[in-house]
């Protein structure tokens, strides 16, 4: 697949300038008004052609350097049907006028926002189509910058993207993953003036896009259509910078296009914290994955949080070879090296004790990751689709903590604490993934299969050294005693993942249809582990089953679903009703030299099906969703050993586990007037778990053996237990609702948004050594969100953004009746203006207000990036900037994490002060002329994250 793919991208790149003979074929499109129709995408296609434009404001297209003598004609605008028809290009002339064409009007519901003409805003079933036309956008703008001024959408400081309060988590260009579906890298790099329109898309997957039957829950995609006029032609961005406190950028971008055909290569190197590729991102595939059996585990280094140094190279392209044929697909390679300095205060519900710890902590972490995924898709016939996607990647890393922690017991210092770990991991991994989908009658009688199949393998080798200080609880005078200990431990873990899916509809009537479905899916795990204790003389620690052991654990979980409901589709009313029956299997072995646990359950559940949608009109409508899913335990919560690294941390799961059931169910009201500038949404979700799997917390004095002066030592362990809470329901319940306001053409914008979160969660704790069921404790966790963001945009050479965030948190535990209280406020000011027509002057200002936090975490940091740019060169193509960043070196983060055993609050190093002169250089050239006209161009890579 590799050979086929290299092969692929070299005849694409030979074969980028060849031409053909020239003929010319023109024509003019109107309406059933006989009016003209503008901006439509209009394609010719024959065995040698592949061409397309779009029609001018007066309607008249052209396509010149035609090849065949017989070619079709195909043409596509929102607001009408499709027309195809074929042609025959006359003998003896070198130039065909085709009589005018009309279209006719779209019979689907659409909801168009008309300013001079241009659609703007275009509301269809789960999508909100954005048109560029009317964003007052300066030059040299990407795509980030477009969603920015979308309402609804946000774009935070990291360039993570929201759109109606959900993450965005794939994108998409002209309908076709694109690295992956990595989302910074096509919003950050992606310039602005070539898109025609922005798509906000809640997806259900391929078999919904294919059939329009949905099933579980939707994720938010954006897709970026290119303007057609732009599909043919390449662009250029080339950056590099350097700055005070040895900062350094590096970036560069080429992307070519034809019709049919795209390619782009990417390369980044900085040390500004500015990653070019998120491999945690894969693209959809033809079957969304189940369960954790062969997937990516998490990041092999961090994001914005440290100083990180990147090197990063991309290629992604696409081939339509036909019609019926595309294929389509990307590699990315990325080396990090990240420094992380932390700090914790950490809060643990105990019944009687207070305990508290103060860890600090500094790692390093080196990693490398490849990512290679491929896409075709083929269509046989009008009735049949396929597609199949092979995926591969390859992550390699080194990690290196150190870590001191202090703990007070009741207020009095009880033990001081030094470990540091080190550890080498590799981790390769391939998948397939294909679907099939027949048409089998006009009627919406259909049959959709996939399947998926996904390998991964995980080696790694830790070496972990432990020294703790003791205070005798006996004699606080008494010096303090130490425990040393290094372990050694060799893990290989390897697990599969498996499935396939049958759906099949049969229709009723006109709105109404059956549909029975069937999904298999297995996960298999196949680890071992072993690991050796030694003493401060290197010397090996034997007979302790706590440092030494040698375990081995084959497990698989498999799940059946079956299940029927009935679809209705009228113009305001479209719901799904029926249930479904789940039967899961968890079954395998744990063995150690001594002892071997059997693995066996078997369980059944019961869901409806249920969706329901009611359109109050066509910018209005209420959506409710159910859906249910089952979860298998971790590794580490099955198996029945202590596989800790040292003898005071101890974790040992629990192989009598059940897996988990989670209910889950959403609510979404929209409600838009597009052309008073008024958009409304707002959601609900809900999810209660049956059998939870929650954690059992012990902390207790225990008494060891000190390998280094052979006497017995007591001191302070921490014991974490598995149990399925089957007497109580954990539950969530996360809302959250934004309004926009536009003014005077959108030159005024506000936006209000908000929301409140409700979480009760469960875990026991016990301070006894021998019990294993523990006290209950029940955290009820309130979190609410509110923010006022303002817009003033009278031009694109001015644009100032004012807001305001604020945050409450509140956390309150049954077993201890403790509460905590954290807030913030975090006024900001974005804006932009130009001094002259090529002298731009920016600043970003934001100041943290923090109560609450423990004690040396609390943090108020005020950030001030600003920067100067000057654009010169013919057709301003050249771009000096001299930037500042954190001009008050008081960058940092400060987060709360809220479990059912404890709060901990936290701050890390982010990137602080320096300065930097950029210098940038732009081109691009299409064959029907560059958007900024003479050839030359603005946009393209966002410059480094200020």
């Amino acid at each position: 697949m590799m050979r086929i793919t290299f092969l692929l991208f070299c005849s694409m790149l030979l074969s980028w300038g060849a031409q053909g003979q020239t003929k010319s074929v023109q024509g003019m499109l109107k309406d059933d008004k006989i009016r003209v129709v503008a901006g439509a995408s209009v394609k010719l296609i024959s065995d040698q052609d592949s061409l397309v434009t779009s029609s001018s404001i007066a309607g008249i297209f052209i396509f010149n350097n035609v090849k065949a003598s017989k070619f079709k004609i195909s043409v596509s605008n929102l607001g009408f049907e499709r027309f195809e028809q074929e042609f025959t290009y006359p003998e003896g002339e070198s130039k065909y006028i085709i009589p005018s064409f009309t279209l006719k009007p779209a019979s689907e519901l659409l909801e168009e926002v008309v300013i001079d003409g241009v659609p703007t805003v275009v509301v269809k079933g789960d999508t909100l189509e954005y048109t560029m036309k009317d964003l007052k956008l300066r030059d040299g703008s990407v795509a980030e910058d477009a969603l920015k001024k979308l309402q609804g959408v946000e774009v935070d400081k990291d360039g993570n993207v929201t759109a109606q309060g959900e993450s965005v988590k794939r994108v998409r260009i002209n309908g076709k993953d694109f690295f992956g579906g990595d989302v910074k890298t096509a919003t950050q790099n992606l310039p602005a003036n070539i898109i025609e329109k922005m798509q906000i898309v809640d997806d259900y997957g391929d078999m919904a896009n294919i059939t329009g039957n949905k099933n579980g829950d939707s994720e938010k995609v954006l897709n970026i259509q290119i303007d057609p006029k732009y599909n043919q032609g390449h662009m250029t961005t080339l950056r590099a910078g350097y700055g005070t406190e040895d900062r350094y950028q590096a970036t560069g971008m080429w992307m070519g296009m034809r019709e049919g055909e795209q390619i782009s290569i990417l390369g980044n190197l900085n040390n500004t914290n500015a990653p070019l590729f998120d491999f945690n991102t894969t693209g959809g595939g033809a079957r969304r994955q189940q369960g954790g059996g062969g997937r990516r585990g998490g990041g092999m280094f961090g994001g914005s949080d440290g100083l990180t140094k990147l090197g990063s190279i991309g290629l992604n392209a696409r081939k339509d070879f036909s019609d019926k044929l595309t294929v389509y697909g990307s590699y990315s390679y990325s080396h990090s090296n990240n420094t992380t300095l932390s700090e914790q205060f950490q809060e643990n519900t105990l019944r009687g004790i207070t305990q508290n710890d103060s860890i600090k902590s500094n790692s390093n972490n080196i990693g490398a990751s490849h990512r290679f995924e491929a896409n075709l898709e083929w269509k046989p016939s009008t009735k049949d689709y396929i597609k199949i996607t092979p995926q591969f990647g390859f992550d390699d890393g080194d990690a290196n903590t150190v870590t001191n922690s202090i703990t007070f017991r009741n207020e009095e210092f009880n033990n001081s604490q030094d470990q540091s770990i080190f550890s080498n991991s590799t981790a390769p991994r391939y998948g397939i993934s294909g679907l099939y989908n027949r048409k089998l009658n006009e009627n919406g009688r259909n049959i959709f299969m996939n399947m998926n199949y996904n390998n991964a393998k995980t080696d790694k080798d830790q070496n972990a050294i432990l020294q703790r200080l003791l205070e005798d609880p006996n004699n606080a005078d008494a010096s303090l005693n130490s425990i040393y200990e290094k372990t050694i431990q060799e893990a290989k873990n390897k697990s599969w993942n498996a499935g396939g899916s049958l759906n099949y509809t049969e229709p009723l009537s006109k709105n109404g249809k059956l549909e029975f479905t069937y999904d298999f899916n297995k996960n298999k795990y196949d680890n071992s582990n072993q690991q050796k204790g030694y003493d401060r003389d290197e010397n090996e620690i034997l007979n302790d089953p706590k440092l030494n052991f040698d375990y081995n654990y084959d497990y698989s979980f498999t799940t059946h679903r079956v299940g029927a409901n009935y679809l209705y589709s009228g113009d305001k009313v479209t719901y799904s009703i029926g249930a479904a029956a789940q039967p899961s299997q968890l079954r395998g072995s744990a063995l150690s030299s001594d002892l071997s646990v059997p693995i066996h359950r078997n369980n059944l559940n019961w869901m409806p099906i249920a969706r329901f949608e009611y359109k109050f009109s066509r910018q209005s409508n209420i959506s409710l969703n159910y859906s249910g899913s089952t979860t298998e335990p971790s590794v580490t919560q099955i198996l029945p050993f202590d596989m800790s690294t040292n003898r005071t941390s101890i974790v040992m799961g629990n192989a009598n586990l059940n897996p988990e059931f989670n209910h889950q169910m959403n609510i979404r009201f929209r409600k838009n007037d597009f052309q008073k500038g008024n958009n409304f949404f707002a959601f609900v979700n809900a999810n209660l778990a049956e059998n939870k799997i929650v954690s059992l917390n012990k902390s207790y004095l225990g008494r060891l053996k000190n390998s280094n002066t052979g006497g017995v030592d007591t001191t302070l362990i921490s014991e974490t237990r598995y149990l399925n809470e089957s007497n109580d329901h954990p539950f969530g319940i996360s809302s959250f609702y934004h309004y926009g306001k536009s003014l005077k053409e959108k030159t005024y914008n506000i936006m209000l948004m908000g929301g409140v979160s409700y979480n009760k969660r469960i875990g026991y704790s016990s301070t006894d050594s021998l019990d294993n069921i523990g006290l209950k404790n029940v955290s009820r966790n309130i979190v609410f969100n509110q923010g006022l963001m303002l817009r003033y945009n009278p031009s694109e050479n001015l644009e100032i953004n004012p807001g305001v965030r604020y945050q409450y948190n509140h956390t309150e535990n049954s077993l201890t009746n403790r509460t905590t209280n954290i807030s913030s406020w975090t006024p900001t000011l974005i804006g932009s203006v130009n001094i002259t027509p090529t002298t731009i002057f920016g600043a970003d200002l934001s100041k943290q207000f923090n109560q609450g936090y423990g004690d040396g975490i609390n943090a108020n940091p005020f950030i001030i990036n600003t920067y100067v740019e000057q654009k010169f060169l013919k057709g301003q193509r050249g771009t000096v900037r001299l930037q500042a960043f954190d001009l008050l070196n008081e960058q940092t983060n400060v987060s709360r994490t809220v479990s059912e055993s404890m709060v901990v609050d936290s701050r890390t190093n982010r990137l602080g002060r320096y300065f930097m002169l950029l210098f940038t250089y732009k081109f691009q050239k299409f064959a029907l002329g560059s958007p900024t006209g003479d050839g030359g161009g603005h946009g393209g890579m966002r410059p480094p994250r200020m």
